[in-house]
């Protein structure tokens, strides 16, 4: 009875573990943003008005201090692919939700009905490819939302 038990409680387990395997956990943003692969300029309050919407928001400062502008680098992806960032200033984006959890600015926050997804770190050696090479920035996006091309 006892092997019988410890048998169930495994399938149990297997089965479980098997439906929670999700198929990448990719999404597709709302289909507005599917559009022409232009910057979508915002506020703070514009952007709470985004709470339950899938996007991609790019947060950024006046100024630039890479190599290549990072801005040009994510325009070639959305250019490709005409998706439709939502940008906005950083100065704005401190007021908001979301500068918990990102600190610093250039960022890109993959954002799933109104939740963080992913973000591109400005402090991390890890993420400066994405905001220089626009396959890694594709890839690094391609990792959470479809894409149409």
């Amino acid at each position: 009875m006892k092997k019988l038990s410890i048998f169930l409680l495994l399938i149990v387990f297997l089965l479980l573990g098997c439906t929670s395997i999700k198929q990448g956990d990719k999404f597709y943003l709302n289909n507005r943003y599917y559009n022409k692969g232009e910057y979508i300029d915002i506020n703070k309050k514009e952007l709470k008005r985004l709470k339950n919407k899938s996007y991609i928001l790019f947060t950024y400062n006046n100024y630039c201090t890479m190599s290549t502008p990072c801005e040009n680098v994510f325009k070639e992806f959305m250019n490709k692919y005409k998706i439709d960032i939502v940008s906005i200033p950083y100065e704005e984006f401190k007021d908001t939700k979301f500068s918990k959890t990102v600190k610093y600015a250039p960022s890109v926050l993959i954002i799933q009905k109104g939740k963080i997804i992913s973000y591109l770190d400005a402090e991390s050696d890890e993420d400066l490819s994405k905001y220089q090479n626009e396959e890694d920035f594709e890839n690094w996006i391609k990792e959470y939302i479809y894409v149409k091309k």
